[in-house]
């Protein structure tokens, strides 16, 4: 337990430092929505390009542990957006933003150093593998539900067209774009690049994490408890059990099945706020939904650690 409150607790103290900013009157709500569309925009796309294109895309890429974590992730985002539309009668584009909390969780900020500090640092190749492709996967199947819906009636001529359109408008899907094409194609990149990129990279996190502190208090959980409650069920419970069944059932490694369904059992990262952001829809759901299932997640990862017999 020592170690989750080592690992959540800094995530809890800058979101707080946002919420105390706005709340006192010492940030504006301009200077939130330009601190989201700073990390929006450009600070997560190159955090995401350096982390693709740094990566060993060759290892540890077993096929058993892609399908049985991805199954999970995917089941996630269909039940909840399906159990927004008929639970709680959102509109599609709500209910998509919804199921993107159960497909998303947060491996990188929580997942990693959760893995590291419960296995040791040589337990974190399969994270790697898993992370690789988490965010061009969601992203993919994310922008994709909402196009499809947002054009509905235009044919599929056009849908796929407003599809293609939306993801290499979309700055993070370009990051990771580009990041595959360098890794792939050996470019190196010049040291003052990669040093400004890296800078860059630094202010990610921190950067949202404050602005999504001020997102929460402009959209406290008002009427849309249960709602916020159904989706963290999902993302917590739901997804890692449903890995936990696919894991069992394609006999995964031991480090690759405690990998797999501890990157589950994360809560809800905070691009599914910048999801819900870049469409306008759920915003308040989706940022409520960071901060009660990153809260609720000291609780449930300590049981899925004793499952999995830590």
């Amino acid at each position: 337990m020592q170690a989750l409150l080592d690992v959540i607790l800094p995530v809890f103290l800058v979101l707080g430092f946002g919420y105390a900013a706005v709340w006192r009157g010492l940030f504006s709500d301009a200077g939130v929505d330009a601190l989201m569309r700073f990390t929006q925009q450009f600070a997560i796309p190159f955090l995401l390009f350096r982390a693709i294109s740094t990566l060993d895309l060759g290892q540890n890429f077993d096929p058993r542990l892609l399908v049985s974590f991805y199954t999970g992730a995917l089941s996630g985002f269909l039940i909840g957006m399906a159990g927004a539309r008929l639970l709680f009668k959102r509109s599609w584009e709500d209910s998509v933003a919804i199921g993107f909390l159960g497909l998303f969780s947060n491996s990188l900020l929580l997942g990693l150093p959760i893995t590291e500090r419960a296995y040791g640092p040589d337990a974190l190749e399969p994270n790697y593998a898993i992370i690789a492709i988490h965010s061009p996967f969601c992203y993919g199947i994310g922008i994709t539900a909402m196009e499809i819906i947002r054009n509905r009636g235009k044919g599929l001529a056009g849908t796929s067209g407003a599809i293609l359109k939306a993801m290499f408008s979309n700055a993070l899907v370009l990051g990771i774009t580009a990041g595959f094409i360098v890794n792939l194609s050996g470019l190196p990149l010049p040291g003052a690049l990669t040093d400004a990129i890296d800078l860059m990279t630094r202010a990610a996190l921190p950067a949202a994490l404050f602005g999504l502190g001020g997102v929460l208090y402009r959209y406290r959980p008002e009427g849309d408890l249960r709602t916020i409650i159904f989706a963290v069920s999902v993302s917590l419970l739901i997804h890692p059990a449903i890995v936990w069944g696919m894991g069992s059932a394609l006999n995964l490694s031991t480090g690759q099945f405690r990998s797999a369904v501890l990157t589950a059992a994360m809560a809800p990262g905070i691009n599914t706020y910048i999801f819900a952001n870049m469409y306008g829809a759920a915003k308040r759901v989706a940022a409520s939904s960071v901060l009660i299932g990153t809260a609720t997640s000291l609780l449930t990862v300590w049981v899925w650690l004793a499952l999995l017999g830590h």
